[in-house]
Parts: C-alpha cells; structure tokens; sequence
C-alpha cells in the first residue's frame, strides 16, 4: 500500500550547485552529500515537510543519472512513493502486467529499499518504490 510520496528525483550536472540553488528556492537547509556506489550516485535531499526533493548527480559516465542528463538534460527524473511492503507491492505488480525494472529491491540512500518501474508502464515517468529497510 502507498504511504506517502517519498520524494521526487531531480537529476543535476553540479550537487553543489543545485543545493545552494534549492537551498535558496526553498528557503530549507539541504541534508549532507551521501554516495551510493551501488546506484553511481551522489544525492542531497530537502526536506519539505514529509516529503523530500532529492538532488542526484552521477559519479561516472555509466551512471544512470549521467545517461540521463545526456539524454535529456536536467530535470525531474523520477518520483518516489513509499510503502508498507515493497516485496509484495513488486509481486502485486508484476502479477499485474506491470513492467518493472527491478524485480527484487535493493539498498538505497537514506538507508531505504528501493525499486523501480519502468517508464513504459508508467506514461513515461519512471517511478520508485521506497521502504525503509531497517
């Protein structure tokens, strides 16, 4: 079940400068740079109540963020609901013809579990499903 969204992803060239830029724009403090080697990212996230913008900038050129950014410049690049359980939302999907990206979820920042559905299921946008894994 759908708890809350999470956070909406925006893909940055520069973390630093989208911070002081959102820090401005939000008139909020941006959380501390965490590195997800797994992901190839960097994010810092504001908090705006409770729901998060999450600023991500890639780590290497493989990186899906840097992909993207090539592909499509900066911008929004996903949005992220949180859930109760996100094993069996994934079942519930796929049993529902949903395409998904990952079929089993994996660690992310902020110490969540992750997982995401491909924009093609999802009138091009591409969604992720968080939980916190501990």
């Amino acid at each position: 079940m759908i708890k809350r969204i999470a956070h909406i992803g925006i893909a940055v060239n520069n973390l630093t400068d989208a911070q002081q830029t959102f820090q401005t724009i939000l008139n909020l403090p941006a959380s501390p740079v965490e590195r997800v080697e797994a992901q190839k990212v960097e994010v810092s996230s504001l908090h705006v109540d409770d729901t998060n913008i999450e600023l991500t900038t890639g780590i290497s050129e493989d990186s899906p963020i840097s992909k993207f950014i090539s592909k499509r410049g900066e911008g929004i690049h996903h949005m992220a609901f949180e859930v109760d359980d996100i094993h069996a939302e994934l079942k519930r999907l796929k049993e529902a013809g949903i395409r998904l990206i990952d079929e089993e979820p994996r660690l992310g920042a902020d110490n969540y579990l992750v997982a995401f559905i491909h924009p093609k299921s999802a009138g091009g946008v591409l969604v992720e499903l968080c939980q916190p894994a501990g």
